[in-house]
């Protein structure tokens, strides 16, 4: 009689532990190369703590996530000056924008896109918004699926 009480037991224990692996399983995310931003998003989204595994082979991720080219607009010396002189000093930094489709690769459905605009100076502007593509991320796109 113990036999059968511990056969189910043991067999209620494997299911649950089971069920609760297929709960912990995180999304795969591939994240296309463009001109070097994909590492600046890689690294934002381990910064931000985005539950997701970013994978290097396409074929094995669960998603696709790509962005436009990177647009940067500098502000000239000559303009900078001028408008310090004539006007005031706000606002006359670079400015980048750059937008993110994330695609079911199975289906080739598009699932979360974002855009995002920063006005700061050099390496700094792809920094910032890989962050704010990767807090996006977490708090729209992850969130939802709960």
């Amino acid at each position: 009689m113990f036999a059968p009480r511990k056969a189910l037991l043991c067999l209620v224990l494997s299911l649950s532990m089971v069920s609760f692996a297929a709960e912990t399983v995180r999304p795969t995310v591939f994240i296309r190369p463009q001109n070097g931003f994909e590492t600046y998003l890689a690294a934002a989204m381990a910064k931000k703590e985005v539950p997701i595994d970013v994978v290097t082979d396409e074929t094995k991720a669960t998603y696709v996530l790509q962005a436009a080219p990177v647009e940067t607009k500098q502000e000239s010396t000559g303009g900078k000056i001028a408008r310090c002189l004539f006007a005031y000093c706000a606002g006359i930094e670079d400015k980048s924008n750059v937008s993110v489709q994330l695609i079911d690769p199975g289906s080739s459905k598009m699932v979360w896109a974002y855009s995002v605009n920063k006005q700061r100076g050099g390496a700094k502007n792809q920094q910032a918004m890989a962050e704010a593509v990767a807090k996006h991320f977490k708090d729209e796109f992850l969130n939802k699926k709960k």
